[in-house]
């Protein structure tokens, strides 16, 4: 009796809580389907003039190299400079014993006392012999032979003034200069060394490293494809001066200072089809080195009307394609796929599958179904949503 008595009002708890759930059901249902569309950054695309940059394998090298040599023979008395330090044109480096130069200039300045005092007497003898014709007491042979001496004097003066000179310069030369402003090597030869002016000895080697010289190597067919594509109008070449050359070092850090591009080769290495390439960098800081390898990024060309997207806007699908979203007129977003061509900072180049005046999802992506609605706003590098910030 008691069971029974109990059933109706089982039953009316049961219909309770199914009308209950129902209710929950549906209004859950109606929240769902009111959601408002996901709010997303886009750009806008248009088309710009982008450069066409390679990146290309180098070394650098020093603008100027000097060989220090002696240029008179004798012992090397001293070394002055201090072995890998920066060295001023004119500087002194070496000295060599003068004292065998010194007696040279000493009998040189001698001989041209001799050869002056010859000379003064010539003179004498010939006024003599000019008073003596006009008072027809000598002949003129004797006046001749007497204009032919002092020439003769004059000669032998002027041979020891070249003598002299001579001597003085032998014996700067035992102080032996730098050639050039630049970084020196370690010295090639200790004092108490004999040096000769035969140059076969070399002292010392002396680079300039600032500027330095980036040579770098590109394959003849790339550079003649681009060379072509500019003449056909696809590409224009960068303006004579604007060229942007940038250097990279082996782990991949870009170099502070901008290079200018000097020249290209007229020949093709004949073992690799390269042609190479010199540009020239300021290095102040002396932070690039003779040798040391680097990376060049030559701007070579400049492609007009170009589309570039942000890099982030770009979807990958599983077999590698490149797809982004595109926002339609009525705010649906459809997924395309696109062709991308090189990296440019930190942006992609489209080949094809985007126009100018279509806008891209860039922020908000992993938000977007395919043929949803969005709520689009503006976005700049630098600006992003909270939630794709979280992400």
């Amino acid at each position: 009796m008691y069971r029974c008595s109990q059933l109706p009002r089982l039953k009316a708890c049961l219909i309770a809580t199914s009308i209950i759930a129902l209710t929950a059901t549906t209004s859950l249902a109606q929240d769902m389907g009111e959601m408002p569309p996901a709010s997303v950054g886009v750009v806008d695309l248009k088309a710009h003039p982008i450069p066409v940059v390679s990146e290309l394998p180098g070394r650098v090298a020093a603008t100027r190299i000097s060989e220090v040599r002696a240029r008179v023979s004798g012992i090397l008395q001293e070394r002055v400079f201090e072995q890998g330090a920066l060295v001023k044109e004119g500087d002194i480096l070496y000295r060599i014993d003068p004292r065998l130069f010194k007696v040279r200039v000493a009998s040189a300045e001698a001989t041209l006392r001799r050869a002056e005092a010859t000379r003064d007497n010539a003179k004498v003898q010939l006024e003599r012999q000019k008073t003596l014709r006009e008072r027809n007491v000598a002949s003129g042979i004797e006046y001749d032979t007497a204009a032919v001496n002092l020439a003769q004097a004059e000669a032998d003066v002027a041979l020891q003034q070249a003598a002299l000179e001579e001597a003085k310069i032998n014996l700067e030369y035992t102080e032996v200069k730098a050639p050039i402003t630049g970084i020196i090597g370690g010295a090639l030869v200790t004092e108490g060394a004999l040096v000769t002016a035969d140059g076969t000895s070399n002292l010392a080697l002396i680079q300039q490293i600032d500027p330095v010289y980036a040579d770098f190597t590109q394959s003849a067919q790339d550079l003649l494809s681009l060379r072509r594509a500019v003449t056909e109008g696809k590409l224009a070449s960068p303006a004579p001066g604007q060229a942007s050359v940038e250097l990279l070092f082996d782990g991949g850090d870009a170099y502070g200072e901008k290079g200018k591009l000097l020249f290209s080769s007229a020949n093709v290495d004949s073992t690799t089809g390269q042609v190479t390439l010199r540009a020239e960098f300021p290095n102040p800081n002396g932070d690039l080195l003779p040798g040391m390898y680097v990376r060049v990024k030559v701007e070579q060309a400049v492609r007009q009307n170009a589309i570039t997207i942000p890099q982030r806007s770009v979807l990958r699908t599983q077999d590698g394609r490149a797809q982004v979203y595109v926002v339609e007129a009525d705010d649906t977003a459809k997924l395309r796929d696109v062709e991308l061509g090189q990296a440019l900072d930190q942006e992609w180049v489209v080949e094809s599958g985007l126009k100018a005046g279509e806008k891209v999802v860039v922020d908000g992506v992993q938000k977007v179904q395919p043929d949803a609605k969005v709520a689009p706003e503006p976005w700049a590098p630098g600006n992003q949503q909270p939630a794709a910030a979280a992400k």
